[in-house]
């Protein structure tokens, strides 16, 4: 065979890193050797466990998590619980906001972070969380829920959500969060306040991270990407925005759920509403849709709020100062203990996001559920979640 002086090159090239590679091999099996016996042991366990300690945070080889497994009798909500105290706050001259205390009144006091934004706050979100141990607070942020304005964009952004943490923090006169808890966009509420308040948080839970990057958004709003797998659902929510316009869903979308047609607005706040509810997830829940979907005052209400405030966040890109900020500043988070829930077949906000923040985050814990979407109501995920909340509750 006759080989170009290029290919002799290549072949001479490759033959030495394959012998350097080999060395390198040799050279650590025989350092692995040179440890003592109970040092080998433990090193073998772990290069072949499922949960491999990273060596480096920016280059981990395999960051440590569990899936869930199928089989595993899965722990339920804790029974429906009533509220001890309710009552309105005033943040500003303008919004109002909703909250409650449900629980034990001595308890440690846990803070839950609804989804959206714009989603409000509901009553199953009580029973993530024993009720003996927790102070269970919970509230509608800016504009959504029983928080008024209803639907209002005016000082509505992230950062005067993590004021507004704060400041029923001070009001119920709480010192420190034992537990901060949210899903979804809650995720991304907990870990901005969080990152922002470090002092003020002693334990974090997480489930369907979203952290509002333009790839997340891009993936769900304007494909290719949860489209592929809803197509469906997908011709629904493209319906109302002519196609002249489609190229930026989220902007088209923008201008008629801020505009001044009103039966426009609705369409549009209904199709962008139960476009979610539809991919939510595994196993499509048409109850789950109808809270959209129908065509009376109180889903319209809903939907309104769901649709103009996500909106309002998503084309300010959450507001932030970099794309990736949450990401790239989770390193003051390395004190406070975290755990990460999330479907393996999260079709809004794909596991990736929080996988990335997982890396970002090396001293978290992250429970794959492998049969589940987005929902907090899927079986494997409230098991996650209350198993965490009882986790936690030994800190």
């Amino acid at each position: 065979i006759t080989m170009s002086p290029l290919t002799k090159k290549f072949c001479k090239f490759n033959l030495i890193a394959r012998n350097s590679v080999s060395l390198l091999n040799f050279q650590k099996c025989k350092s692995s050797l040179m440890l003592p016996c109970s040092s080998r042991s433990r090193l073998f366990h772990a290069s072949h466990s499922t949960r491999v300690q990273s060596v480096s945070t920016t280059h981990p080889i395999t960051m440590p998590h569990t899936t869930l497994d199928p089989n595993t009798k899965k722990r339920e909500l804790y029974p429906p619980i009533e509220p001890y105290n309710t009552g309105m706050l005033k943040v500003d001259d303008i919004h109002e906001l909703y909250y409650e205390e449900s629980g034990n009144k001595n308890g440690k006091p846990v803070v839950v972070l609804h989804g959206g934004p714009g989603g409000g706050s509901e009553p199953y979100y009580r029973q993530f969380f024993d009720p003996e141990f927790y102070r269970i607070v919970c509230f509608d942020q800016r504009g959504a829920g029983r928080s008024t304005p209803h639907a209002c964009l005016i000082r509505n952004t992230t950062w005067h959500l993590v004021d507004d943490i704060e400041k029923i923090r001070d009001h119920l006169k709480i010192d420190q969060w034992h537990c901060v808890f949210g899903g979804s966009w809650g995720a991304c509420l907990s870990v901005a306040y969080s990152e922002t308040h470090p002092d003020r948080v002693n334990s974090i839970v997480l489930r369907g991270v979203f952290t509002l990057r333009r790839s997340e958004l891009e993936f769900f709003y304007q494909g290719p990407g949860t489209n592929f797998y809803f197509p469906d659902a997908w011709e629904k929510f493209v319906a109302p925005i002519p196609e002249t316009q489609r190229a930026d869903m989220m902007g088209a979308y923008y201008r008629y759920l801020t505009g001044d047609d009103e039966k426009k607005k609705i369409e549009c706040a209904k199709a962008w509403s139960v476009w979610e509810m539809s991919t939510s997830r595994l196993f499509v829940d048409a109850k789950y849709i109808a809270r959209a979907a129908e065509d009376n005052e109180e889903a319209h209400k809903f939907a309104l709020a769901f649709a103009r405030i996500e909106c309002h966040y998503f084309v300010n890109a959450g507001f932030w100062e970099v794309d990736d900020q949450l990401i790239r500043n989770a390193d003051r988070l390395k004190n406070i203990p975290t755990e990460i829930v999330c479907g393996r077949y999260d079709s809004v906000c794909p596991l990736k996001t929080s996988w990335d923040l997982h890396k970002a985050m090396p001293h978290s814990n992250l429970t794959i559920c492998p049969s589940s979407g987005h929902s907090a109501k899927e079986g494997e995920i409230v098991h996650s979640l209350v198993t965490a909340t009882d986790k936690l509750k030994n800190l």
